[in-house]
């Protein structure tokens, strides 16, 4: 299957109504439209486990892909990442987690 595409909320001066985050996919992993002005919102909603996310580089160097990140968010907490630059990560980000536990929401700052 495809990846599951997280929807991107835009910042504004008069406020902006955060929808509910999305819980994670450990099979079919996700994608994040990216235009480098875009941060990722990763909140571990277990009480008691750590989880983690990794965040896949589009970039190559000497024909090799680059390793992804792989970050691990601490139990009940939310952790931020971006701004992703394009050249490093590419249009749309792969992003992947090992729980259902972690749920993901997009931000961009207009």
């Amino acid at each position: 299957m495809a990846r599951v595409e997280i929807p991107v909320v835009a910042f504004t001066r008069a406020g902006t109504v955060l929808p509910d985050a999305l819980v994670g996919d450990m099979v079919n992993g996700h994608t994040l439209p990216n235009d480098g002005r875009v941060g990722l919102i990763i909140t571990n909603t277990s009480a008691d486990t750590e989880h983690n996310v990794t965040i896949s580089l589009s970039r190559v160097v000497d024909g090799q892909p680059v390793t992804p990140r792989v970050e691990t968010v601490g139990a009940a907490t939310a952790l931020a990442f971006g701004p992703f630059a394009p050249g490093d990560y590419g249009s749309a980000v792969a992003v992947a987690v090992d729980s259902a536990s972690l749920t993901l929401l997009a931000v961009r700052v207009a």
